[in-house]
């Protein structure tokens, strides 16, 4: 059987629900627990945690006939619409076919490459952080992606691996899309880092990183 997924498990939820009614238009917390038949702090609670994480933001407020105290009106966030789509894996999949089958093979990397650096240009450590530090971001960013992954020390190489991919469903027909995530953690982490991903029809990250001294010989800084 299928496993349901996670944005799916999210809206059958209470919670869940909420976002779904605030998506169609903005309502107050009296609103709400009448649709929803819960209590108004029930409501709120949800909110609260919404709010929390960037789903739900306040609109404004409506004032109601009398002299009470006017109610806010909650709507869901711009960013929360991702919740709701399942229209990014097939469409990545489907732009990446279309990609490979009209762009020669070094274009289509150059591509993917620049796709990478550019998600990853706001992410960037600062030039200060330390290589442990910029390792841990990069951890952070697979992770915030959707990796599930870990730092892993391996002799003189750090490795970042992940159980599973957050780009599974395009990386299982086109394993090339790795390159992108691999530009994108070299920038984070200011190294070359070369993936090593488990392909085929339950692809898993892992890319490693090569250390500061050989990367500095490599490029003709030497040792002294």
């Amino acid at each position: 059987m299928a496993q349901v997924p996670a944005n799916q498990r999210f809206l059958d939820t209470t919670r869940g629900r909420v976002a779904a009614l605030l998506r169609c238009e903005g309502r107050t917390v009296e609103e709400l627990a009448q649709a929803l038949d819960l209590t108004d702090n029930a409501v709120r609670a949800h909110l609260a945690i919404l709010e929390r994480d960037g789903l739900v933001r306040q609109a404004g407020v409506r004032r109601s006939p009398g002299a009470g105290k006017p109610a806010t009106i909650y709507e869901l966030s711009p960013d929360a619409e991702g919740v709701f789509s399942r229209a990014y894996p097939p469409v990545l999949a489907a732009l990446l076919e279309e990609l490979v089958a009209r762009v020669p093979a070094d274009q289509t990397e150059a591509l993917l490459v620049g796709v990478g650096r550019r998600l990853a240009a706001p992410l960037i450590p600062p030039a200060t952080a330390s290589r442990r530090a910029r390792l841990e971001a990069a951890v952070g960013v697979l992770n915030a992606l959707g990796g599930d992954a870990r730092l892993e020390d391996k002799d003189s190489t750090a490795v970042i691996r992940g159980c599973g991919c957050p780009l599974a469903s395009a990386v299982a027909r086109r394993p090339e899309t790795c390159r992108a995530v691999e530009a994108l953690l070299s920038e984070v982490v200011g190294l070359p880092v070369r993936q090593c991903c488990r392909h085929g029809d339950r692809p898993s990250c892992c890319f490693e990183v090569e250390d500061e001294l050989s990367h500095s010989v490599a490029r003709g800084g030497g040792a002294d």
